[in-house]
């Protein structure tokens, strides 16, 4: 029996097997208008495609809690009535085909308002709609222009934002939220002391710089039903071993005090803090760090990063290194991932209704 397509129980929710969509940003929402960042048919196909291809969870992109909080003018956001009633479509399309719908709640931070990645990824200026990151400190990402550091009374506007992005994703029909606390955005920047040089009560120490992941990770706690589970996005490590950074220990210990928050399950991923940090990457290169958060943090976990092939996440499952695997660039190759790897895993495969009348276990 494969242990990747066995369910897991998360506080009431059950969620059908282990092989998750990982969420991507697609820089694809609309972008002028009334209609600013809400979803378009380009998510509902995309999306819906994975949940038809038999992921367990199927979790939407990063998702702005409020306008400055995106990368790019394309990404989506979660402030109005508008963006909830697009993104009700999205959830509505993938429980349709019994996979969990969660959605990944962010603010981008200083490596906020940039130009969709295949036209560069360059900051946009002011005349092309381009606006003034924030941050923890004034340290720029890059060649990215200098943040605004984020006084008080702005973070904890933040930390309602989240709350509020949360309220409105239940509303749409979400039945997991997720906060970004990873790849160098805002919650990160504060976590690692290579961004963060604050000396107020969000900086120096540890619990300082894990101070606003812990407040959003309660806001949303709060505001999420009890018997629906909260997830948190981690970078174990921003790859750089030789200056004053996050660290994998560190990680470990932000997994203890979410516990505490109300989190889930951490999404272990890694990296994005520093454009000049040298990352081993390889075949499960971030297996290991999300093996070390689950030994020591005391929450399941969930593991990222090259994952290619159905006897690989298995082991990943069996051998104890996580208890789901994230599924990102594979499942754009192949929406139909988790059905080719059930049949190889000898697993019973969740096809639609519409297919498994004409394919069934014979596709």
């Amino acid at each position: 029996m494969s242990a990747l397509f066995q369910p897991l129980t998360l506080r009431s929710l059950t969620i059908p097997n282990r092989a998750w969509m990982s969420p991507m940003c697609m820089y694809s929402a609309a972008a002028d208008g009334a209609e600013q960042g809400a979803a378009t048919d380009f998510h509902l196909a995309h999306l819906g495609a994975r949940a038809a291809g038999g992921a367990g969870l199927v979790m939407v992109e990063a998702t702005g809690v409020r306008p400055e909080g995106r990368i790019s003018p394309y990404d989506l956001g979660l402030w109005n009535d508008h963006q909830q009633d697009a993104l009700a479509r999205v959830a509505g399309l993938i429980a349709s085909h019994g996979a969990v719908p969660a959605i990944q709640l962010a603010h981008a931070g200083r490596k906020a308002g940039t130009r969709q990645p295949w036209l560069g990824g360059t900051p946009l200026t002011a005349d092309e709609g381009g606006w003034q990151p924030v941050g923890p400190s004034a340290l720029a990402f890059g060649a990215n222009p200098l943040p605004h550091e984020l006084t008080v009374a702005e973070i904890d506007a933040v930390v309602r934002s989240f709350a509020e992005a949360a309220e409105r994703a239940l509303a749409a029909g979400f039945q997991v939220a997720e906060v970004h606390g990873a790849h160098g955005y805002l919650i990160h920047s504060f976590l690692s002391p290579a961004a963060n040089h604050r000396t107020d009560g969000y900086g120096g120490s540890f619990a300082g710089r894990a101070r606003l992941a812990l407040e959003v990770s309660a806001a949303v706690r709060e505001v999420w039903p009890a018997e629906l589970p909260v997830f948190f996005r981690v970078s174990a490590t921003d790859w750089l071993p030789e200056e004053p950074s996050w660290t994998v220990d560190e990680s470990v210990l932000l997994a203890k005090e979410l516990q505490g928050a109300g989190i889930d399950l951490v999404d272990v991923s890694s990296g994005g803090l520093a454009p000049h940090a040298a990352i081993a990457a390889g075949p499960g290169y971030q297996v290991p760090f999300a093996a070390r958060v689950r030994a020591g943090g005391g929450l399941p976990v969930s593991a990222v990063g090259m994952i290619t092939e159905p006897e690989q996440a298995e082991r990943i499952i069996t051998e104890g290194h996580a208890d789901a695997v994230m599924l990102g660039r594979e499942l754009l190759r192949n929406p139909y991932w988790p059905h080719a790897a059930a049949r190889a895993l000898g697993a019973e495969r969740r096809w639609p209704r519409q297919y498994g009348f004409a394919v069934g276990d014979r596709g």
